[in-house]
């Protein structure tokens, strides 16, 4: 019976076709991917129930879906939320008029965590001892392309998937400017320094392929984010750091060390690509430590503007 209603209202047929759509308007790969598997489980799910027979069942199913995630396979509280946000979009792509009574569960909100300054240094520097200035044999071409990765993830805040496809002509000298494609197909302009501009051009210069990308590997392909992942993994390895780095910790690590060092908010959602200024404050909250030091700076200057009115009052009274 279930199966049968499922034929009839076209289900496994309206996941392809929504994915397809969004496919279509350049949502990416990874997003694709994960809708994809989440639909096609809960599809899955959904032929073992018994009497699924009308979209008031499938709702119905959908509740105990979210129960049997929840109870049996111990997922998240975030992921649950992200459950409920693709189906529900998909019941509104495929007319299953059930959306009024799904409410998202509530997420939680945990920070990114980041490195500090100095741990940056001996990340980007974890393979330095290794590296020969003199030669331009594969490995140690290589070894630069990482630094030049692990400088510029941390000095722009792209994201991975940003990093993997930028190509040289995006790269503008002259103002030390990247033009981005980033979520959504949208375009955006990021900026690095003059020692990460000598970076690379030692490492074109060294790495002596005719090719569009800036970041390849030595057989002369594209990296992929997996590899840049491990290598960074790898290289955090290397500099002591018992913290988990990823791509994603260095993206945060360049927004919380610009607004530790005084760096507009506003400027920093502008860098990192962000729509709503929302994600950028979750996204670049400041340690506990220089919080502390701000406050007790604000602190220390308040009394210490209280008892120069103070004594200044004293000194006018006793005139």
């Amino acid at each position: 019976m279930t199966q049968e209603y499922l034929d009839e209202i076209e289900f496994e047929e309206n996941i392809e076709d929504y994915i397809l759509e969004m496919d279509i308007q350049s949502y990416s790969s990874n997003t694709l991917r994960t809708y994809k598997s989440i639909l096609n489980n809960f599809y899955q799910f959904l032929l073992k129930q018994k009497k699924v027979n009308s979209q008031k069942a499938i709702l119905r199913s959908f509740k105990k879906y979210l129960q049997y995630l929840k109870r049996d396979k111990n997922v998240s509280q975030n992921y649950l939320y992200l459950v409920t946000v693709v189906i529900k979009k998909f019941f509104e792509f495929s007319e299953i008029e059930v959306t009024d009574e799904i409410k998202a569960p509530k997420r939680t909100k945990s920070l990114p965590k980041s490195l500090n300054e100095q741990e940056v240094y001996n990340l980007i520097h974890a393979g330095d001892e290794d590296y020969d200035s003199e030669k331009s044999n594969p490995q140690n071409v290589s070894r630069l392309r990482n630094k030049l990765i692990l400088t510029l993830l941390y000095s722009t805040g792209l994201r991975v998937s940003e990093l993997t496809k930028l190509k040289i002509q995006a790269i503008d000298e002259e103002e030390r400017t990247i033009r981005v494609r980033g979520k959504g197909e949208k375009d955006r302009i990021v900026i690095f320094d003059e020692a990460t501009l000598r970076l690379m051009h030692e490492y074109l210069d060294k790495r002596n392929m005719d090719n569009d990308y800036l970041f390849l590997s030595q057989e002369g392909n594209t990296l992929s984010s997996r590899y840049i992942q491990l290598m960074i993994k790898d290289y955090a390895k290397k500099a002591g750091i018992t913290k988990k780095v990823t791509p994603h910790v260095l993206r945060h690590s360049f927004a919380t060390h610009l607004l530790k060092n005084g760096v507009d908010i506003r400027a920093i959602q502008q860098l990192l690509g962000h729509s709503n200024l929302s994600t950028t404050q979750i996204y670049t909250s400041v340690d506990m430590h220089t919080l502390k030091n701000a406050y007790d700076d604000a602190w220390s200057s308040r009394d210490s503007n209280i008892r120069k009115t103070q004594e200044e009052l004293n000194a006018s009274l006793n005139l």
